[in-house]
């Protein structure tokens, strides 16, 4: 009967899960032999404390699905099975060992082996119940397996608060510039009004025989350092709107000092 086991969740870091449960199960006093390592898989034999067997993990969905196969040894004889068997006479297994060519120890393991197979005398002292019970091994992967994972889960739960931290400047850094957006754009919109005014205030002293040269000037040079600061919008500059708007606003009110030195008598 196979031992199965799970490591929850921790697929996407199956190359490190069996990396660390060999190195956990090492440290535990495991001799690990005759692996094989394929990227979503792995076969090895295993030996710890006198016991051996094969151990097996492979990616499973979302988890690592790890078996452990003992190889089991039947080594003690139950008193009720020998007792039946030198019962039945030793001409029988002697005549075994004379028709099959064997030594007397094989032959009685066949004949005692048959016997329990066949229900008469029950089992092996020690075998039929450790295939319904936990090995010492099976034990210690249970536990080893356990502990890898957690580690691992760790491991996910920082790359994902890390993640989250990512995402969340990502936001922060989005309402910034949302922000900062907002500010530039109020900026050119008062900007834009003021030019307008001091122009109709140009077109108006035009009309009536005033010198606009010089306001004239000064605001077509407040118009074009607009024009420059909303296309420095437009392309998300921010670092150059502020200079624009601030020399533009200068040359707003050189525009009107002018015009009221022109209308002074």
């Amino acid at each position: 009967m196979p031992f199965i086991y799970y490591g929850q969740g921790v697929a996407s870091l199956y190359q490190d899960f069996a990396e660390r449960l060999m190195s956990h199960l090492a440290l535990k006093g495991t001799e690990i032999t005759h692996q094989v390592l394929n990227p979503a898989s792995a076969q090895m034999d295993v030996k710890h404390t006198g016991e051996t067997g094969k151990l097996n993990f492979a990616i499973e969905g979302e988890n690592v699905k790890v078996v452990y196969t003992v190889d089991r040894e039947r080594k003690e004889i139950s008193k009720g099975v020998m007792g039946a068997v030198t019962g039945a006479g030793l001409g029988g297994i002697l005549g075994s060992v004379l028709r099959r060519d064997q030594g007397v120890g094989d032959a009685i393991a066949g004949v005692i082996g048959g016997a329990a197979a066949g229900g008469a005398y029950g089992a092996y002292d020690g075998y039929q119940e450790s295939q319904e019970q936990r090995t010492n091994f099976a034990a210690v992967l249970a536990e080893t397996v356990k502990e890898v994972e957690d580690e691992l889960q760790n491991i996910l739960q920082g790359q994902e608060q890390a993640r989250e931290a990512t995402r969340e400047k990502s936001r922060e850094k989005i309402a910034e510039e949302s922000g900062k957006a907002e500010e530039y754009r109020s900026l050119l919109e008062d900007l834009y009004g003021q030019i307008l005014s001091v122009q109709e205030e140009i077109e108006l002293a035009k009309g009536e025989g005033g010198a606009v040269a010089k306001p004239k000037a000064r605001i077509d040079r407040a118009n074009t350092l607009y024009l420059e600061a909303q296309a420095a919008f437009d392309k998300k500059e921010y670092a150059t709107i502020k200079p624009k708007v601030t020399a533009a606003l200068s040359m707003v009110d050189k525009a009107r000092e002018t015009m009221a030195e022109g209308q002074t008598p």
